[in-house]
């Protein structure tokens, strides 16, 4: 590792903001004991994480159960780049008739691969946390 390279956590409302920025994540879901991750388009409110999907894995290792949510960026080059994670637990909520479920369906969620993707899942966050993998000032280094 190098020594110039310092990890910090990112505060609760920076990670928030980072989820709002992004329109793709990874999906992490556990079916038959064995975990599995895949990338979705999703949409952040400030509250939960919302996708949209088929039938298939995602859509039946999600619901009533814990999922994760992860999103990143990475600079290869300058070695530098952060992640937020998000713990909780998936609903899905296509047939709901809730006002926030209805009013979460009407978030623009734009699956790039072909398909209607008519089902609706929510992350309910019980945790989000970041961390940020960053070059030290060069004063920080001579300590």
């Amino acid at each position: 590792m190098r020594a110039d390279v310092e990890f910090s956590e990112i505060p609760q409302d920076e990670c928030l903001q980072l989820l709002s920025q992004r329109s793709v994540g990874r999906l992490a879901v556990v079916r038959k004991g064995r975990p599995l991750i895949f990338p979705v388009n999703y949409a952040f409110d400030g509250e939960v994480v919302v996708f949209r999907t088929d039938p298939g894995q995602k859509l039946s290792g999600s619901p009533l159960r814990k999922v994760a949510f992860e999103v990143d960026d990475v600079d290869e080059a300058a070695g530098t780049g952060w992640s937020v994670l998000v713990q909780g637990y998936g609903y899905e909520i296509t047939n709901a008739v809730d006002r926030h479920s209805e009013s979460r369906r009407e978030l623009p969620v734009t699956p790039m691969v072909p398909g209607e993707r008519r089902h609706w899942v929510e992350i309910i966050p019980e945790t989000i946390t970041g961390r940020r993998i960053a070059l030290q000032a060069a004063g920080a280094q001579a300590r």
